[in-house]
């Protein structure tokens, strides 16, 4: 099936609760995804990192992209949002750790057509990671060692597991064994621009784009060097490389494509503000990140791995929903 087949055929429908949890498929899902946690939570706290418990609610989130609308909630007279993703809360919370992570549910109200991709959810889990001082090639080398872990892992210990679901963990070898390849944005343009994909080099991958390059390769592959205005205001503007953002996307092979995105974070108050007005966004907005940042953010890195997606890949599902205990499909009505 070719990638624009994969993203215009229709969302399966999904069993209610009762008939998908307790199916073998969905039991060996759902082992496969603990052991995906279990292994992160070891490597990440054995390298010294503090998990923390981010919020769910708060005066304003990530401003989000490619459509995605926030949720508003009254909390006690006041309009807060739920967290699309903690992205601003990690930074303030290495003004007590200089190593963190959280894993926390985040909810994005995507356009419908991402019903299609296979690779979204209007509610999904995210491994967040932060580190003080570090760069992103720093946070890189942890994120590519927690995905070969967690892969490693799943082969060794949850055999059986892939056998129910038919996933053989021979394609599982390469991610597992690391030594991830990398290429820049524009090379990624260049090459789906030689396959006849019209990708603009002003933006992201688009969802069509990502999936053909991803069905190219038989090992995860990090793209670097975002142009500036494609991302978010916190994604850091290279210093020697002026419209060249600091961030990268970690693609998965055999079609799965991005599971994880990451930057240096732009810290510097003065920048933030320049920064959000470049995207459009209104700092008032973000006044008690502003505050902070104001008293001094600490110079950071990190990213955020998507859990349904990674277990998707490990467990070989053709669709993202497949990966969720309860899913919640763009556009579907479910428990």
């Amino acid at each position: 099936m070719t990638a624009e087949a994969m993203l215009t055929s229709p969302p399966v429908a999904v069993a209610p609760p009762q008939e998908r949890l307790p199916t073998p498929r969905m039991r060996a899902t759902l082992r496969i995804q603990q052991r995906i946690l279990m292994t992160v939570r070891q490597l990440l706290h054995t390298d010294g990192f503090v998990e923390l418990l981010p919020p769910t609610i708060g005066p304003v989130t990530d401003p989000g992209s490619r459509g995605a609308k926030q949720v508003d909630i009254d909390y006690y007279g006041h309009r807060y949002k739920l967290m699309t993703s903690g992205i601003l809360y990690k930074q303030a919370s290495l003004l007590a750790f200089d190593k963190i992570f959280n894993i926390a549910p985040n909810v994005r109200l995507e356009p419908l057509e991402t019903a299609t991709t296979h690779r979204h959810l209007a509610e999904f889990h995210q491994i967040d990671v932060e580190i003080a001082g570090a760069s992103r090639d720093d946070v890189m080398r942890v994120a590519e060692r927690l995905i070969s872990g967690a892969a490693a892992a799943v082969c060794e210990h949850q055999s059986a597991d892939l056998e129910v679901l038919g996933r053989d963990p021979a394609d599982l070898k390469a991610v597992a064994g690391g030594g991830f390849d990398r290429m820049a944005h524009r090379d990624a343009v260049a090459e789906l621009q030689s396959l006849g994909h019209e990708q603009s080099s002003a933006a992201e991958l688009d969802w069509v784009g990502e999936e053909l390059l991803s069905r190219r390769h038989q090992q995860a592959f990090f793209v670097t060097d975002y142009p500036k205005g494609s991302r978010g205001f916190y994604d850091r503007e290279s210093r020697t490389q002026p419209g060249v953002l600091r961030n990268f996307d970690l693609i998965l092979p055999d079609g799965y494509g991005e599971v994880i995105s990451g930057s240096e974070r732009e810290h510097d108050y003065r920048r933030l503000i320049m920064r959000m007005r470049e995207t459009a966004e209104n700092p008032a907005k973000y006044r008690w990140y502003l505050d902070v940042a104001k008293e001094g953010l600490p110079a950071s890195a990190g990213f955020g791995i998507g859990l349904e997606r990674l277990t998707r890949y490990l467990a070989g599902h053709a669709a993202v929903w497949q990966a969720s205990a309860f899913p919640k499909i763009p556009g579907v009505v479910s428990p």
